[in-house]
């Protein structure tokens, strides 16, 4: 019984909607790859003219302070951060049944987090290395996928707390944890300014057309609203 929710309703809205996904999946990822190739024709080492100097500047005014704040921000700013909170917020819906949120928050982080593997691999951009990272990583550069991670996070909390008192709050703390979080990687030397812009633009633009689907505009309208419709899902 606690499970025919889920399959009366969820499943087959999206196999109704598999579609207009797809394209917007596609909608995203090839602006993104474009994005990409542009950085690999601007300079052989797939840069825009924007990245060095700002890794350098960032370099150049490194303190042990900041080492630790951007460390820390780097850190929750994916696996021991942003991840569990995606995975609390999709149990918490779970639990409580709310369908239709639990349907928003699993397209939104989780169709951003495959948007970001897609678009890394078709890429296959090599990490900046100006200088020995305190947090070195192995894996392809672009786009960031902290900064995909982070602002799918923080873009889904605006659009599920839009219609509520919370909506401000959400709104400035989220923007404030994006940019530090990108701003961390940066500082690290484990991105490119232009892979952080990348990953922001496209994980926003991937949650937005996602609410657009779901609920038909920019955020969710109401407190109780729920994205899908009966004859939408032969109910």
């Amino acid at each position: 019984m606690t499970t025919s929710p889920m399959y009366t309703r969820i499943l087959p809205w999206l196999w109704a909607h598999r579609l207009r996904l797809l394209i917007l999946f596609a909608g995203v990822l090839i602006p993104l790859w474009i994005f990409g190739e542009l950085a690999e024709d601007v300079i052989d080492r797939q840069q825009f003219g924007f990245d060095e100097p700002i890794l350098l500047f960032m370099h150049n005014n490194a303190t042990p302070l900041f080492d630790q704040v951007m460390l820390f921000f780097s850190l929750i700013g994916y696996r021991f951060g942003v991840v569990p909170v995606d995975i609390l917020v999709f149990l918490f819906f779970l639990q409580r049944r709310r369908w239709g949120d639990l349907l928003f928050w699993g397209i939104a982080v989780g169709g951003a987090a495959l948007l970001n593997l897609a678009a890394k691999h078709s890429f296959g951009r090599v990490r900046p290395d100006l200088w020995l990272s305190i947090a070195p990583e192995t894996t392809f550069s672009f786009p960031s996928g902290h900064a995909m991670g982070s602002m799918a996070l923080a873009a889904a909390v605006v659009v599920l707390l839009w219609p509520t008192r919370w909506r401000w709050l959400a709104l400035i703390l989220g923007s404030f944890f994006v940019f530090m979080v990108g701003l961390s990687r940066v500082y690290l030397g484990v991105h490119y300014p232009s892979d952080i812009l990348a990953g922001w633009v496209a994980s926003l633009a991937w949650v937005i057309g996602v609410s657009l689907v779901l609920y038909g505009r920019l955020t969710k309208p109401t407190p109780q609203a729920e994205p899908m419709q009966a004859e939408q899902v032969g109910a």
